[in-house]
């Protein structure tokens, strides 16, 4: 089995495999707990899904109303105008027509972040400037010195999740507002919210309102996140009238199907239980990463999302822990490899109950030091022989520096490196930039414009946003190619048990309990108290 578990993992480029494929591959009928799938697991109630089963032969035997009907029955509930919402068969549909419609050459984007923000716009042939979070500032968005990059790198586009994924780093409301005010002049920035509603940093940590008033602003939201329903594909995005438009205008007429339907409109009768379940993921939250925190060498980073970002000791490999989870242990973990800036040393673990939670940490135990707690860790030397890195991001990022496939076309990348790339810089100074080949080296690849990257600066908590001036692009010297670009951002620092211990993040608080909706009232559009 082990071997059939690690092709399922090989074969699936950026992403894990489908719960489906490794219950298959399980041969028993049941799936392995999952602390992979950032899923609410307390929502529908059980009462929801015996609604839903009663209710199967009809709702896949029909056609469902337009999306038109379903988003005005969403947009009824989180009370939001219909002509300011799309939505979409998933977020990533959403992206998808994102990139087609608005990203015209160049997008910028923190890593790591969630693949698609990536791939998708590389795929296409676009330019994907990337931020790298550093470690040794628990992965923190600074976004002033994001602010710089883009203007020094001349992009037309920038992106932000928040919380971010794999990390949950959180970014409160009013400096994104500055950000997205600064920013006015871009073709368009994107605050991807798909975890927001898993904070409590903030009561009302939402941009939606303030995307409506602005001409290049769009904020995406899940609603399978949120709901813990993964497998119905739907997601909105929030815009003014005329980019919502835009994007609703191209969506099939049945983009959503009958289970999206039929869950938003027993939405409404369920709005306290919808409550009670993400203040239970946030209680979960704190006890699993005070219990994450106490296994010796294990490093667990400030989350506002419903998952916990960890590095593994020292000698510990994420392929091998994360294979033997799941054979040994039959728990299923997310490791990150294969996003781009992360490496194999980090895992992604989605907050479960608390009985779940001792059997992961159980686990994690015997894999890490065998049969006894804090035991030395040992140097996991025997695990599988392939790479973690996505087959074609990372073919992609090696060939071109997010070039997208332009820049691939005009150099083929060969098994043993990645050629035409000077050597990584050190931690904090920018992602590796495309550089000259020798002449021996084969086919060149296409240069592409670039000023210096900023060099990370100590920047005052309250300095003011960089004005909305666009700048202009300038080519980078030539430089001798010194070697292969390392994957990832280099490991340094970090932080410790004792900093992430009853912590929601750097210099957070958690926010003051408002009281739970009542029966007839359903969370705003935010997911944070109570609607209207």
């Amino acid at each position: 089995m082990a071997d059939n578990v690690s092709s399922l993992f090989r074969n699936t480029a950026a992403h894990s495999p489908s719960m489906a494929a490794l219950t298959r591959e399980g041969g028993e009928g049941v799936g392995p707990v999952d602390f992979c799938i950032p899923c609410n697991p307390y929502f529908p109630t059980p009462a929801m899904f015996e609604d839903m089963a009663a209710r199967l032969r009809d709702i896949i035997t029909y056609y469902p109303s337009s999306a038109d009907t379903i988003t005005a029955e969403l947009c009824n509930l989180l009370q939001l105008p219909p002509q300011c919402v799309a939505m979409g068969n998933g977020s990533t549909e959403l992206i998808t027509w994102i990139d087609h419609l608005m990203v015209r050459e160049s997008l910028a984007i923190p890593v790591p972040t969630f693949g698609r923000w990536t791939d998708q716009p590389m795929e296409t042939g676009k330019r994907v400037d990337m931020f790298p979070l550093q470690e040794s500032s628990g992965f923190a968005l600074d976004l002033a010195q994001y602010a710089e990059f883009i203007r020094a790198r001349g992009t037309r586009v920038a992106v932000i999740c928040n919380p971010n994924n794999p990390d949950g780093g959180f970014l409160h409301k009013h400096a994104l507002v500055q950000f997205m005010d600064a920013m006015a002049d871009l073709d368009l920035v994107v605050i991807d919210e798909s975890f927001l509603e898993f904070a409590d940093a903030e009561v009302e940590p939402s941009v939606v309102q303030e995307a409506m008033l602005r001409p290049n602003v769009v904020v995406l939201r899940s609603l399978g996140k949120n709901f813990g329903l993964h497998g119905i594909r739907f997601g909105y995005l929030v815009a003014n009238p005329s980019l919502a438009g835009r994007i609703r205008s191209m969506l099939p007429k049945w983009n959503l199907n009958s289970f999206a339907e039929h869950v938003v409109f027993m939405l409404k009768e369920h709005g306290a239980e919808y409550a009670q379940s993400l203040q239970q993921v946030r209680r979960d939250r704190l006890d699993m990463a005070s219990q994450l925190s106490a296994l010796p060498g294990l490093t667990v980073y400030p989350s506002q999302g419903n998952f916990l970002f960890v590095r593994l000791p020292v000698g510990a490999e994420g392929t091998v822990v994360r294979d033997r989870m799941l054979t040994e242990h039959r728990i299923l973990v997310r490791e990150c490899g294969n996003k781009i800036g992360s490496s194999s040393r980090f895992l992604r673990l989605v907050v479960r109950p608390q009985v779940d939670v001792r059997r992961l940490v159980s686990g994690l135990e015997q894999v890490l030091y065998g049969t006894r707690r804090g035991a030395a860790v040992p140097e996991l030397s025997t695990g599988t022989s392939y790479s973690s890195g996505t087959a074609a991001v990372d073919r992609l990022v090696g060939a071109t520096n997010g070039a997208g496939m332009q820049g691939l076309a005009a150099q083929a990348v060969g098994a043993g490196g990645y050629p035409g790339l000077a050597a990584a810089p050190a931690a904090g100074t920018g992602m590796p930039m495309p550089m000259p080949a020798a002449a021996s080296a084969g086919p060149q690849p296409v240069p592409v414009p670039a000023a210096p990257m900023p060099a990370p600066m100590q920047v005052p908590a309250q300095m003011p946003m960089p004005a909305p001036a666009p700048m202009a692009p300038t080519p980078m010297a030539p430089a001798a190619q010194t070697g292969p670009t390392p994957p990832g951002v280099p490991a340094r620092g970090g932080l410790t048990a004792a900093q992430v211990r009853g912590t929601t993040g750097p210099g957070l608080a958690p926010a003051p309990a408002t009281g739970w909706p009542n029966a007839q009232s359903w969370p705003n559009a935010a997911g944070m108290g109570q609607a209207g």
